[in-house]
Order: structure tokens, then C-alpha cells, then sequence
């Protein structure tokens, strides 16, 4: 475990008289979660006046003290864990490719710390890596949400992040994502170039705004399969906003299958069927990566197939669809 402790202490002020303490800690640390703030009451590491706070709703009074003492230490990846948990896909001396499973974080995030992230895994089996982006993301050049999964280049080097993260900001990698989503898509083929930004209903998500809101978005996609108002699509995003295929294809009635956040308004035309494998997670998965290597500058790139939870709801779509047709 990593040694890190939270001491903080304040006396309540006047515009916070009668608020719950719990309601109080949520605005003093909007980084953590409202079930961690609530575990560090529950476990005694908040007071008020010397005394440990009796539950989360509490009232606070004007000028009392409030002081949180919390361990907050993270766990550590062993090497063998870190061998076990990544499939590597390419590695030298400047860069490491590795496939990240769903469920799995990119990098530490302050709302789930007792979680082992791709970048601790890394850090297990390289310590000291270049931390450019921030100390809790050695080795770290782009991300992918937790639920995608797929491919991840990380850096070896001071020289190669650079040379990477230039890379990335410059749109001089090229990559290619396959979703599995609910629909029929009117084209093969087809641009989606809408821009995107913070939604104004629900400042945790992303969403399509009105030309001249939000920044440019553009994302290429190609129907590889289709099925009984399903499709396999093939997706090239051409800038990096956040959740920008998730967003793009549900702004275009294709949500991809089983996400959670950004799914269709009203009823699917059809859902999932029960006898369907669900995945368990969205259906998103970064297939391909091609760059100049940061040595050398030679094109180089890296394939990932569909896991083996896309794989098979792949093949059943497909199955049910011939069987329809028959």
C-alpha cells in the first residue's frame, strides 16, 4: 500500500449552520465520492469538536471544528499480479502496448482508490517510469474508459511520452475502435461531425451541442456486419473528446449495446434479446493503434481482436439474424 493520509481541519462557517455534515464534506472534497466521504464517518475518522461524528446526517453549528484524519493509502500491484492481470502485446526499450480489459481503470481516479489501475499494474513491472501527465499516471499517454477495452500505449521514456502525447494532441495516430450497437445504420459508411461538449442537463456526462457550442468532434464509421437491428461498426474518431464514439453514435440513434450512460431517449426498436450473451459492459473496443515510433519514426501498428464477451454476442447476433432471414 502507498502511504498517504488526509489531515484537514476547519471550523463551520456561518453560511454552513444547520447543513448535514455529510452534505458539507461532499463540497469541501468533490473529488471523493459520497459513499467513501460516509465510510470515513462510519469508521470514526471525522470529529467535531474532538468528539467522533455519530452518523452522516449530523447538523453542523457556526464555529464548531471539524477535523478528518483518514489513511488513505492505495494498494500496490505485485510484479507477478501485474503479469497475471496484462496481456502485453509489444514492448521495447522506449514503448509498452498492452491490452486493457473492461472494468479495468487507466490510471488511479480519486472516487474508486482502492482499485488497482492499468498504470499501477505497469508501474509494478517498470518502476520509475516517466510521469508527464501527473504522479498517478506513470508511463501514461492517452486513456480509455473503464468499460473499454482494447489497446494502450504507454511510455518508457521522457523522449517517447513526448513524442507520444505530441502525437496524439496532433491527430497523427490513427485509431480504429470496433462497437457492436442497437440500430439499422441508413449508410455503409458515414461522418459524423458534430461538436461536443458538457451537457447542460447533466454536467457529468458529454453531449452533442449546437454548432458553434461545445469543440469539433469528428468521427468516421463503416458497417462491417449487420444484423436484425444490430450492427458491428468499425470507428475512427479523428479528434479525442471524451466519450466521443459513445456520444456520436447514440446522437445518430446507434447507441452502442450496453451502455449504461449514453443510451437512446425512449424504447430501442429492439432491445438485446434475453437468450443474447450479454457483455456485461459496453460494446466498445479499440482494436487498432498506428503511429511513427517515437525511435526512429517508422510506422508501426498494433491489433487487438474483439474479447471473448464481444466475440460472442457477435456470433449470436449473427446467428439470429441468418436465422430470421431463413
Amino acid at each position: 500500500m502507498s502511504n498517504e493520509r488526509l489531515h484537514d481541519a476547519w471550523e463551520v462557517p456561518a453560511q454552513h449552520e444547520g447543513e448535514r455534515l455529510d452534505r458539507v464534506l461532499v463540497e469541501r472534497y468533490p473529488d471523493r465520492s459520497r459513499a467513501r466521504l460516509q465510510a470515513w464517518i462510519k469508521a470514526g475518522d471525522v470529529r467535531v469538536d474532538g468528539a467522533a461524528a455519530a452518523k452522516a446526517g449530523v447538523r453542523l453549528e457556526a464555529g464548531q471544528r471539524v477535523e478528518v484524519d483518514v489513511d488513505e493509502a492505495r494498494p500496490t500491484a505485485s510484479p507477478d499480479a501485474a503479469t497475471e492481470a496484462l496481456r502485453v502485446v509489444h514492448e521495447d526499450d522506449a514503448l509498452l502496448v498492452v491490452d486493457k480489459p473492461a472494468g479495468m481503470l487507466t490510471h488511479a481516479a480519486p472516487s474508486a482508490r482502492d482499485e488497482l489501475s492499468l498504470a499501477d499494474y505497469v508501474a509494478a513491472l517498470h518502476p520509475g517510469l516517466p510521469s508527464l501527465q501527473g504522479e498517478d499516471r506513470p508511463g501514461v499517454v492517452h486513456r480509455l474508459d473503464r468499460d473499454t477495452s482494447g489497446l494502450v500505449v504507454l511510455a518508457k521514456t521522457e523522449d517517447a511520452m513526448r513524442a507520444l502525447i505530441a502525437a496524439f494532441a496532433d491527430r497523427a495516430v490513427e485509431k480504429r475502435y470496433l462497437a457492436i450497437v442497437h440500430g439499422a445504420p441508413r449508410f455503409d459508411s458515414d461522418w459524423i461531425e458534430s461538436p461536443i461538449g458538457r451537457s447542460p442537463r447533466q454536467p457529468d456526462r458529454q453531449s452533442v451541442l449546437p454548432e458553434g457550442e461545445g469543440r469539433p468532434a469528428e468521427t468516421y464509421y463503416e458497417v462491417l456486419e449487420r444484423y436484425d437491428r444490430f450492427a458491428l461498426l468499425s470507428c475512427e474518431p479523428k479528434t479525442g473528446r471524451t466519450h466521443q464514439i459513445r456520444v456520436h453514435l447514440e446522437s445518430v440513434d446507434l447507441p452502442i449495446v450496453g451502455d449504461a450512460v449514453y443510451r437512446k431517449r425512449g424504447a430501442l426498436e429492439r432491445p438485446l434479446p434475453k437468450a443474447a450473451p450479454a457483455p456485461g459492459r459496453h460494446a466498445l473496443h479499440a482494436a487498432r493503434l498506428s503511429f511513427a515510433h517515437p525511435v526512429g519514426g517508422e510506422r508501426v501498428t498494433f491489433e487487438s481482436p474483439l474479447p471473448a464477451e464481444l466475440e460472442a454476442l457477435r456470433a449470436w447476433l449473427e446467428r439470429d439474424a441468418a436465422g430470421s432471414s431463413a
